[in-house]
């Protein structure tokens, strides 16, 4: 029998990262993945493939609405869905065989197959074949990620009532997809289709689109989107999800209890994930869930189960690739004698749309239920020259700051390039920058990132621009 010092199940982002990082720390690992490739849910069929859908799709779109005004005549212009594919299939390759490098070079053990637990150190791995190896290890690192949540009412038959995973993988692009859900997963997979000629309906219980975020994001993405064609059903309970061979029938009741019908050929259902743990043998160790399906952990991600540690999806906290590599190093660094820590606070928030959206820190909503004092400054992406240069004027910039010390609170952005403009408010709020500290700060011009120093001269109301 193989001996460990640590185990971890699952090579999604989270397991993969914190196996790297007890190598690193001279720790001997192994890792067990029950599919063929490594890197879970994110770079199989999540986070990786459905940007490069989100790319190649918005080429097109350029291409058809926008090269034009740009001085560029294109003739014959036409969509090669299995090409499209074909392209994303090889990104999701090419990154997990990127995974696969990385454990080689860091001396890790994969084992290929169900990881369970026999007891506290002893963990059973079931193979394709049906035998089972046994290895110990002294700690165990639990990483086993999410699946797509649905409705107890919906059947979904993976065909014309399809989740993420077979919304990455479709033969055809549809004439009218449903998308039941408005939050991250549906905005992004809607926005891929509805630019490559789908008609595309949101149906969203909440009043607003990707609730949680803060408002002033949730009113310019779904005013952007609508502009590109996508059509949004707020407030609206969904009943009933048929499929009827080529057509699926979605039934849903608006707020005033009015039941109204929509006809597709394809319904993505998007209603979130929840924790996956099914074959873990949670049960043989005693280790606690709760009733969300989420194992408890304490400040440490420690399970109640000293030596066994929980991470990323599986555990409470926002279902985030990069929210679970925290987790990973974190934990992995705890089991190594180290005393790291994670401020949750400023794990940033994205959502891959065009106008993209981020966030980072407390929303508008957040500051005002908990009575702090705060000064707001917005600054409009339009007003930048490299906005109008590129044509991408949709959205702008919101920073929230302390009234007394000035300090950024949040910062929420609507915009081209968000997702990775967002990182300069992650670090600043790190090192508890004030608005005043950005203001002051110079600024490459012509950028995107302009604006979030506008904004931050707009707390104290002194923006150049507007």
């Amino acid at each position: 029998m193989n001996k460990y010092d640590v185990a971890v199940i699952g090579s999604g982002p989270g397991g993969y990262v914190a196996a790297i990082r007890c190598a690193q720390l001279g720790l001997k690992t192994a890792i067990i993945e029950k599919y063929n490739t490594l890197g879970g849910t994110c770079l199989n069929v999540g986070c990786i493939p459905s940007k490069a859908l989100l790319d190649s799709s918005h080429h097109y779109y350029d291409a058809t609405k926008h090269f034009k005004a740009h001085g560029i005549e294109v003739k014959g212009l036409d969509v090669n869905f299995e090409q499209m594919i074909a392209r994303k299939n090889e990104v999701v390759s090419q990154t997990s065989g990127g995974i696969n490098f990385l454990m080689d070079k860091n001396n890790i053990d994969m084992y290929q197959g169900v990881g369970s637990f026999a007891d506290a150190t002893h963990i059973n791995i079931v193979k394709a074949d049906a035998t089972i190896e046994k290895i110990e290890a002294i700690k165990t690192i639990i990483a086993t990620g999410s699946k797509p949540a649905s409705l107890p009412f919906i059947e979904i038959d993976k065909k014309r009532i399809i989740t993420s995973t077979e919304a990455l993988s479709l033969t055809e692009i549809p004439k009218h997809l449903i998308v039941i859900g408005g939050g991250v997963i549906g905005l992004e997979l809607g926005s891929v289709y509805s630019r490559l000629g789908s008609q595309v309906s949101v149906i969203e219980y909440m009043p607003t689109i990707t609730p949680g975020m803060d408002a002033m994001l949730s009113k310019e993405l779904q005013k952007s989107l609508k502009k590109q064609g996508i059509k949004f059903y707020t407030s609206h309970k969904v009943t009933s999800v048929k499929n009827h061979g080529n057509e699926v029938v979605v039934t849903a009741d608006n707020k005033k209890g009015v039941s109204t019908e929509f006809k597709g050929d394809y319904t993505l259902i998007s209603v979130g994930r929840k924790p996956y743990t099914e074959g873990l043998g949670l049960e043989n160790v005693g280790i606690k869930v709760t009733d969300k399906g989420q194992i408890e952990t304490n400040e440490h991600l420690q399970t109640n189960v000293s030596n066994i540690y929980a991470i990323g999806d599986v555990v409470k906290g926002a279902m985030l690739a990069h929210k679970a590599e925290e987790e990973g190093t974190m934990v992995a660094e705890l089991i190594a004698g180290q005393k790291p820590h994670i401020n949750y606070n400023l794990i940033p928030g994205v959502v891959y749309t065009w106008p993209e959206v981020a966030a980072v820190g407390k929303t508008e909503e957040q500051l005002k239920e908990v009575g702090v004092n705060y000064n707001s400054g917005t600054f409009a992406m339009r007003a930048l020259g490299r906005a109008r240069a590129s044509m991408d004027l949709d959205g702008q910039i919101k920073v929230l700051a302390d009234a007394e010390t000035d300090e950024i609170l949040g910062v929420h952005m609507i915009g081209a390039r968000a997702a990775d403009m967002i990182a300069e408010a992650v670090i600043a709020m790190e090192f508890r920058a004030s608005s005043e500290d950005i203001a002051r700060s110079s600024h490459a011009h012509p950028t995107f990132t302009e604006a979030f120093k506008e904004a931050c001269l707009a707390v104290s109301n002194r923006a150049i621009h507007s």
